[in-house]
């Protein structure tokens, strides 16, 4: 908001607000929407008609569908007070192109706060009754003009996104645009090799919380404060600079979900329902598009795959902060479910009669079929308890490794022409 000199309302003492607005839709118009050339003729007419208490509300870049706007917001809030007594605009559609919030303000809320309201270049006056009978009409044509753009902007995004190209504005946390081509990314080396090293963390087993935990610990820059602080990316306006450290454990999701860090495009994953709705929701998977290798992987193929798949499996970790390396690697033989792991547990011992005795029984970390522990309803049991300890699993895969071991110490050349014998155990 720029102010100018306040002097004396003509009529109220009150302020006279000269309130100005422009918007990427507006350029078509050519220079006369121009803030600049708004304030000169606004200033104009307020001095040829006697107001001489002027302050300017601006909002610059701003869509007249649009209410949440800090000038229009300022103004709004000085009228509560009673500090203003007059609004001044070039035309109806500076206030907005929602026909039915600019007939509420114009209509209803100045005339309830003592307002006296002016669009210039439309003739509305509301101190003339018979100068606001054509302003509904101006107010739905200022509407379906918004609604046309949106229209013509959604065509244009179609045609891009049909052709491969990014629809969005901001490449994500790793990339940056190509200076050369803005529908082309290139690597930003410093970011990805976080994004490396967050996707080898969960390689070896780590949970997305506890990479998110061990990131701030670390102290490494969260993705939009990164950004911001370069000066690009949707939060480069509103992160919170305070806190440059504070990983989310759902941004680290995110990102293991990203087919962009495969070099893949990946466009129409949302969609507004309305010109008017500022809000996205999920498209159809049949109606997102996906192109491969549109830029440079900072992920191979193969570890992205291996990602999602371990994502599949819940990892819980035990009292010593790890977590069991065979979890989604053992399934029941009859059912083909994962086995699910229960740590070692100590429970209340119980005599023959099944009374609590005082002792303490101890239940070894074992393995119990997924399939039956999920089936909750008894009668409805898709398979048998199947349990087996957690150190008979450990036996058999280090008797595996130390017979594998001993192969190759026998017999190298035999090992390298028939590997299968190392994984089978007891074949020729």
């Amino acid at each position: 908001m720029n102010r100018t000199r306040q002097t004396t309302d003509k009529s109220k003492n009150r302020i006279t607000a000269l309130y100005e607005r422009f918007s990427r839709d507006d350029e078509l118009a050519g220079d006369s929407n121009s803030i600049v050339n708004q304030k000169k003729m606004l200033e104009d007419y307020a001095k040829s008609n006697g107001y001489t208490d002027l302050v300017h509300f601006t909002d610059d870049g701003y869509s007249g569908g649009n209410f949440d706007r800090p000038g229009w917001k300022e103004m709004l809030r000085q009228i509560e007070d009673g500090s203003i007594g007059t609004v001044i605009v070039k035309d109806m559609s500076r206030v907005g192109r929602d026909y039915l919030q600019v007939g509420f303000y114009t209509e209803v809320f100045f005339r309830e706060k003592g307002v006296h309201f002016v669009a210039i270049s439309n003739g509305v006056d509301s101190d003339i009754n018979t100068s606001s009978e054509f302003a509904p009409f101006l107010n739905i044509m200022n509407e379906w003009y918004l609604r046309d753009c949106s229209r013509k902007i959604k065509a244009v995004l179609q045609a891009k996104g049909r052709d491969g190209k990014p629809i969005t504005n901001n490449p994500p946390y790793g990339y940056i645009k190509d200076p050369e081509d803005k529908n082309h990314w290139l690597i930003d080396e410093e970011a990805a090799a976080v994004v490396r090293r967050i996707f080898r963390m969960a390689v070896e087993g780590i949970g997305p919380y506890q990479i998110a935990r061990i990131l701030t610990e670390e102290k490494v820059e969260k993705p939009s404060y990164y950004q911001a602080k370069r000066g690009y990316g949707c939060y480069k306006n509103r992160c919170d600079m305070s806190k440059p450290y504070e990983w989310a454990g759902v941004s680290v999701v995110r990102m293991l979900e990203k087919p962009e860090y495969m070099g893949d495009t990946v466009n129409f994953r949302t969609k507004k329902l309305s010109y008017k709705d500022k809000t996205a929701v999920r498209n159809d998977s049949d109606e997102i598009v996906v192109f491969t290798d549109t830029h440079e992987a900072i992920i191979d193929r193969k570890t992205w795959y291996m990602v999602q798949e371990l994502r599949k499996t819940k990892r819980r970790i035990n009292t010593e902060g790890e977590t069991n390396p065979f979890v989604g690697k053992i399934f029941c033989a009859d059912c083909g479910g994962k086995m699910h792991y229960r740590n070692e547990g100590k429970r209340a011992g119980r005599n023959w009669r099944g009374l609590p005795d005082g002792s303490v029984r101890t239940t070894p970390a074992c393995y119990n079929c997924g399939n039956y522990n999920n089936s909750h309803d008894q009668s409805g049991k898709v398979c048998c308890s199947h349990n087996i300890q957690a150190k008979v699993i450990d036996q058999l895969v280090l008797e595996t490794i130390q017979y594998a071991c001993k192969s190759v110490r026998m017999d190298e050349s035999i090992c390298r022409k028939h590997p299968q014998c190392i994984r089978n155990p007891g074949t020729e």
